[in-house]
């Protein structure tokens, strides 16, 4: 392949095949990894990755990133100057009865990527982080300058674990590495374990949906086509050393190393009564919601202060959910019909 490609590690999910396509769209060479687990559908995947295959300068390694010597031999084969680690392990529920599952991909994974970064000279390495990190902070909106101390599941504590991981590589050994925490996804092609995706198959198949707590609690939706403008942009700026970082002040968004943490949200507040009516009004049907307790791993409300990505990017992500969740309605009856 021509020029020097981005590995994108995650490639046949939803956000990293999305941020493959974008890459490609572009002239950019890409190198794309996954293992395809069937923590969901398989197919999902594979047609993903079939779409991206249609590129010539894209390469697809099937592997897992918990093998340390596969890893090894990736980074040295195709020396990729920048790293989209969006890899992950997701979703709270399984993390209750699974933890290791979240130990070793989202950790040890993470090592392997920040590890080869390091040894091969990468110029920038940027990795998923997740919203979930806030866990019981409430204040609102959430601010990459407040602390990020108290996450209320498995999934949450191992995405804050990967930002203390890349910060002591960037103080260590002058990696640059940026960390994106995403605000709830959605859009085409997306998760069918989120909330949104699973109460569209069951709304269609004439099946309950399960809301957990009252409804009235609220997530800051943000439509995958802003998600992938603030990951391009971002990958393309690797942070420099904040001269002015105040150890006695200890902001946790930079550092005297080169460093940065960003919000990608789009900024406003949709309650799960508000998602499950906007369905109804887009599919066509109605939804026999079944109220259930709300669960101690769950977050009661998350909301972005982008205002650090604006200023430093000009990325600022603006689909308003009412035309999101339209289109990821119009793509779900058409790929499931």
């Amino acid at each position: 392949m021509p020029g020097d490609p981005c590995l994108v590690t995650g490639a046949a999910g939803f956000i990293g095949a999305a941020v493959c396509g974008s890459l490609l769209n572009t002239g950019q060479p890409v190198v794309g990894v996954d293992n395809m687990n069937a923590y969901y559908d398989p197919a999902l995947k594979q047609a993903r990755i079939r779409q991206l295959e249609t590129d010539p300068s894209f390469l697809f390694c099937r592997l897992d990133l918990t093998d340390q010597a596969a890893v090894e031999q990736l980074f040295g084969e195709h020396r990729p100057p920048t790293v989209i680690h969006l890899a992950a392990q997701p979703g709270i529920d399984r993390s209750l009865t699974d933890p290791m599952a979240y130990v070793q991909s989202n950790l040890v994974g993470t090592m392997n990527v920040m590890e080869q970064s390091r040894i091969n000279g990468v110029a920038h390495l940027v990795y998923a982080s997740s919203s979930s990190v806030y866990g019981a902070n409430s204040r609102l909106p959430f601010s990459v300058h407040d602390p990020a101390d108290h996450p209320v599941n498995l999934y949450a504590a191992t995405k804050r674990a990967n930002e203390l991981m890349a910060h002591s590589y960037s103080h260590l050994f002058g990696l640059p590495t940026t960390g994106l925490r995403f605000f709830t996804v959605y859009g085409p092609w997306g998760r069918p374990d989120m909330a949104y995706y699973r109460f569209a198959r069951a709304m269609t198949g004439g099946e309950p949906i399960n809301i957990y707590g009252d409804g009235t609690q609220g997530r800051d939706f943000t439509f995958i086509s802003d998600i992938v403008d603030g990951v391009v942009k971002v990958s393309r700026q690797p942070p420099s050393p904040n001269a002015a970082w105040n150890p006695a002040e200890s902001d946790p968004a930079s550092s005297r190393a080169p460093f940065r943490l960003y919000n990608i949200g789009q900024g406003d507040l949709v309650t799960v009564n508000e998602l499950a009516d906007h369905l109804e009004a887009f599919l066509g049907v109605k939804a026999d919601r079944r109220y259930q307790p709300a669960r101690p791993a769950d977050m009661t409300v998350t909301q972005a202060d982008v205002t650090d990505l604006r200023d430093d990017t000009g990325c600022c992500p603006r689909t308003k959910f009412d035309v999101g969740i339209k289109t990821f309605a119009q793509w779900f009856l058409d790929y499931h019909r």
